[in-house]
Order: C-alpha cells, then sequence, then structure tokens
C-alpha cells in the first residue's frame, strides 16, 4: 500500500482539476462558506465539534493577506450568527509572514481581536520549519494580550519537547498536538513512524503532567488507544482535552472515538484554494492519497 500511495501521490499532479476535485471532495467542505456551514452544522448534529479554516497559500502580496484576515474575521462572525459549535484555525503565512512579521502579527491579532469579542478561539496551525520560531514568537506576544488563543506543535521535530516544557514554563498550556506532515531533513525530524508516535506519546505525558489543554489531533489508532490509556490513567477530566481529526479522513475511527465518550474536534477547510491545498496534502501525506484512492470505488454520503 505505500508503494501505491507514492505512486498517487506523485500522478496526482498531472490529473486534470475535475478529476482533483473529486477525489479531493470528502476532505473539503467546499468552495463558499456556506458549504463550511452545512458542514459543520452536520457535524454537530454528530456531537462533533469543529475548527473552521479558509484554505489559502502563502501569499505574495498584502493585499492578499487582508483579504485573509478579512475571511477569518468573516467565518468567526458567521460561526457565531449560526450558532455553531466551532472555533478557527489560521496559517501565517496566508497572513503575511514571509512579507513582514509585523504586518502579520497585527493581521493575526485583528483576528484574535475578533474572536475574543465574540467568545470564540483561534488556533494558529503550524507549518514548515523556517515558520517555526517566528509562530511561537508571535504565539507568545498574542497570549500578553489575549487568551483565546491557542498553538500547534508537531510530534516529528525533535525540539517539540522544549518548545512545550518553554511555552509552559511560560504559563502557556493550550495546545494542538500532531505528528506533522512537511518534509523536513532528519536532522530536526524523526522519520520512523515508531519515534514519531514514542515521541508523540512522551510529549503528550508531559504535556498533560503540566495541566495543559490538549487537542490529540491524530488518525493513528495506536495513538488514539495509547492516549485512551495516558488519558485513564492520569484521571483527567472529559473537558480537560479533545481528539481532534481532519474531515473525511477515518469517519469510522472519529464515530468510534465520540461513542467512547470523548470529545472530539473536526477540521473543516473550505475556499476557493482547494486544488493546491489538495495537492500539498496528498504530497506530505502519503496515507491521505490512500484514502483518497480508495473513496473513488465508493460512494461518499457526506463530504
Amino acid at each position: 500500500m505505500q508503494i501505491l500511495n507514492k505512486f498517487i501521490v506523485a500522478t496526482i499532479p498531472l490529473v486534470p482539476r475535475p478529476i482533483v476535485r473529486y477525489f479531493a471532495n470528502r476532505y473539503i467542505a467546499g468552495e463558499e462558506l456556506i458549504d463550511a456551514v452545512n458542514t459543520v452544522r452536520f457535524l454537530n448534529s454528530q456531537n462533533m465539534m469543529a475548527t473552521m479554516d479558509v484554505l489559502g497559500e502563502s501569499i505574495t502580496k498584502e493585499e492578499e493577506a487582508l483579504n485573509a484576515k478579512q475571511a477569518a474575521i468573516t467565518t468567526l462572525k458567521t460561526i457565531t450568527n449560526e450558532n455553531l459549535n466551532s472555533n478557527l484555525s489560521i496559517k501565517l503565512t496566508q497572513l503575511g509572514l514571509k512579507l513582514d512579521k509585523e504586518f502579520c502579527f497585527q493581521n493575526v491579532r485583528d483576528i484574535v481581536k475578533t474572536a475574543a469579542e465574540l467568545k470564540n478561539f483561534v488556533r494558529i496551525d503550524m507549518e514548515d520549519s523556517s515558520c517555526t520560531d517566528d509562530t511561537i514568537e508571535i504565539y507568545m506576544k498574542l497570549r500578553k494580550e489575549f487568551t483565546n488563543v491557542g498553538i500547534v506543535l508537531q510530534a516529528y521535530l525533535k525540539r517539540t519537547e522544549t518548545d512545550a516544557i518553554m511555552l509552559m514554563n511560560n504559563g502557556l498550556k493550550n495546545f494542538r498536538l500532531c505528528k506533522g506532515i512537511y518534509i523536513e531533513p532528519p536532522t530536526i525530524a524523526f522519520k520512523k513512524k515508531s519515534e514519531i508516535n514514542q515521541n508523540f506519546m512522551k510529549v503528550l505525558k508531559i504535556m498533560f503532567e503540566n495541566k495543559a489543554y490538549v487537542g490529540i489531533a491524530t488518525h493513528d489508532e495506536e495513538l488514539v488507544m495509547n492516549s485512551y490509556k495516558l488519558i485513564s490513567d492520569m484521571g483527567l477530566k472529559k473537558d480537560e482535552y479533545e481528539f481532534q481529526m481532519l474531515l473525511g479522513v477515518r469517519p469510522e475511527l472519529r464515530s468510534n472515538i465520540v461513542k467512547d465518550g470523548h470529545r472530539l474536534r473536526v477540521y473543516v477547510p473550505y475556499g476557493h484554494h482547494w486544488y493546491k491545498y489538495s495537492i500539498r496534502r496528498f504530497k506530505e501525506n502519503p496515507e491521505i492519497a490512500g484514502y483518497v484512492f480508495k473513496s473513488i470505488f465508493t460512494r461518499n454520503t457526506f463530504k
């Protein structure tokens, strides 16, 4: 299956856009905000929370960043108006990180300020390693003013344990912990699944020991089961953590987690930039490409 997944990843960029759209259909709410609203409403009806994300690539003009900021603010207001159980996830490169760090900070601040006024929450996604230091810096600066913002840490980076401890020592204890999907050199990232999983559980335990709130973001059943055991051993309450998964990936596992009595949040991406997002996602995570390949032989009842 691994060889097949890699083959699919290599050939998807050659496939016509309509066919790629078919492949990606299950993993993206749609192109319009109303598509995301309907998806989140369905998830909420299934006792699942959501985090909405306006799709976008690294921008090259300030105008694009300002447009992305406005789209994020509109999404936050819509969440409130539609009474949805959802927060917002954002990427700093979409808001100008690669153009000017202070410009990016002001854009993010405007989004987080709006979320605070609406009593909502913003999760700052972690991108590739070239963004890690700046992302942590901006997050720490925001937390001096706001409490309704959290960060993502990636278990495959060798620095993550140190980053987590540093942040918690500064009183910053709201994380999404994921494996990490960007291609990084072995000097800074674990490459073996066993090493990544081991570090994931090590960091998760450290976070819980320090009373951090963690979104356990994984589609790996081994990590889910190990997290169950850790949660039980530490006697955590249901509101002290949550599981998180991508829209369309392993829906049966998603449902089982909810049936087992755990809170779960689904990442719901939407927007007109679905093509580049989809190609990048398939390249970064061949396992998802495998799910995509299988989806062409099954009829999706929910996208």
